[in-house]
């Protein structure tokens, strides 16, 4: 059974939040083994300057890499391509034809993510809109979700 990993930078504060990605969860373990890690966002002074920001993002890079380990990388990212549920379905098909055994889908923080972490990686975006990282790890379950169910021919997602 494949191995998805959801690596966030940050927790998750409200329950409704909480609630909405442990559905999802449950919903995905009838596909695979679903895994969460949620990882400390590096701290940082009130207003930081680009290279406080930068070795922030450095920081939090280690982090992500160790946690993914020999994952295929999949980051949510602004310069990342659009995909539909669909074509998220047919590239998680194709890793796992492919003889990946896991994949890990990666959330940074409100600042984004290190170069470390993107170069090699399959960059995705989810919208050209912006929405809170919360909000955006629920919306990545549930296409996680869709897109197994996708795979599966299932009808949830007509």
């Amino acid at each position: 059974m494949l191995e998805v990993k959801l690596i966030c930078i940050g927790k998750l504060k409200e329950k409704y939040w909480r609630d909405a990605v442990q559905e999802y969860a449950k919903r995905l373990s009838a596909f695979c083994r679903f895994q969460i890690i949620e990882l400390s966002e590096a701290r940082l002074p009130q207003d930081p300057n680009a290279a406080e920001i930068a070795k922030a993002l450095g920081e939090e890079s280690k982090a992500i890499l160790a946690a993914a380990g020999r994952s295929a990388l999949y980051t949510l990212c602004i310069e990342g391509k659009l995909v539909s549920s669909t074509q998220l379905a047919q590239q998680i098909n194709a890793a796992a034809v492919n003889g990946e055994s896991s994949l890990a889908f990666v959330i940074g923080s409100s600042h984004g993510l290190d170069d470390s972490v993107k170069q090699g990686s399959k960059r995705i975006s989810m919208s050209p809109m912006t929405f809170p990282h919360q909000l955006a790890r629920v919306m990545l379950c549930e296409q996680l979700y869709r897109a197994f169910s996708i795979n599966a021919g299932t009808k949830y997602h007509k």
